[in-house]
């Protein structure tokens, strides 16, 4: 019954775009389905890219068009984005490989629509620069600082198990990024894991050594969100923000120094933090396809069997839905 009503949907609206193309006057059907409440897209970002977006307002100027609006709300790791998509608070964003299976195995209803290249050197593991950690292999029984939930869980299972130890052979501190460097400053741990822009910023103010970043164990790319209900009903604008983050991708894949000194100025950082994290950035919005999906479900794989989420998930549920 279900099917049935979203084709009939699927046909109203449809015809609401055929009538209005007509002109002025319209049908009745046009008259009455344009006072309804606009449609919305209500992102959630944290500092980078989307902040681009943000400060440049190109999304909104294309929405408008259709009708539609945006807001935006920052946050600061991917896990309390995903809380926000789940309690029905936010449509789309950007958050790293983990946290959308956190999220899953608590049964948001989330679906992939987009992805970044792969990035594994904008996540590392740092340590202090005087610090005697030379590799991995000498966290063990060591604490580590790390936002829960996030992408860098995975880069920290994966590492350790590369270098010859369990996850359980550290001692994980959850922390959200600007606790955890507090921490890292006055030695409270002894290495932390994190991602750009936090990681740059550490290396260029405080001196800190990357011990061991994604490069050659973990793919570290960003996914582009939204719940599957909303995804049906606005396709359209999904894609549309899609494309407006990948012409800046493709701008800033050009143009690194002019990104750099965007982002420097939009986030408040100093443009040697930007440029080092543009340096080492890979541009470019991709599809989901099916080997993105397994990817992800290798990751839901380890989380399970760490017994980090409670049960096992099947990833072919957050297949995207086709916005073309």
């Amino acid at each position: 019954m279900s099917s049935i009503k979203n084709l009939q949907r699927r046909l109203l609206l449809k015809t609401f775009a055929a009538t209005s193309a007509l002109g002025v006057g319209g049908s009745a059907l046009a008259q009455t389905t344009a006072t309804k409440s606009p449609r919305v897209l209500r992102i959630g970002y944290q500092k980078g890219w989307l902040s681009i977006l943000k400060a440049r307002g190109t999304l909104e100027k294309r929405l408008a068009a259709l009708g539609a609006s945006v807001t935006w709300s920052e946050f600061t790791a991917g896990p309390v984005q995903l809380e926000a998509l789940n309690v029905g608070s936010i449509d789309f964003g950007d958050v790293g490989e983990a946290p959308p299976i956190f999220a899953q195995a608590a049964g948001a209803p989330l679906v992939y629509v987009g992805a970044s290249n792969p990035r594994p050197r904008l996540e590392a593991i740092l340590v202090p620069k005087e610090s005697s950690i030379r590799s991995v292999a000498d966290l063990k029984g060591k604490k580590i600082a790390f936002n829960k939930g996030s992408n860098v869980q995975y880069l920290i299972a994966k590492l350790l198990e590369k270098h010859g130890l369990k996850y359980g052979d550290v001692q994980p501190i959850f922390l959200p990024p600007a606790d955890a460097r507090a921490a890292f400053e006055r030695g409270a741990v002894d290495a932390w894991a994190i991602w750009d822009p936090f990681l740059a910023a550490a290396e260029k103010t405080l001196g800190a050594r990357v011990l061991a970043d994604g490069t050659g164990v973990v793919s570290n790319r960003w996914y582009f969100f939204s719940a599957r209900e909303f995804a049906t009903h606005n396709a359209d604008l999904l894609r549309i923000a899609l494309e407006e983050i990948d012409q800046i991708d493709r701008w800033a894949a050009r143009n690194k120094s002019a990104a750099a000194q965007e982002l420097s100025k939009i986030l408040g950082l100093d443009r040697a933090i930007t440029e080092l994290w543009i340096s080492r950035t890979s541009f470019g919005v991709v599809p989901v396809t099916g080997e993105l999906l397994a990817e992800q479900q290798a990751i839901a794989d380890t989380f399970f069997d760490l017994k980090l989420i409670p049960r096992p998930l099947k990833l072919r549920h957050a297949a995207p839905v086709n916005l073309n």
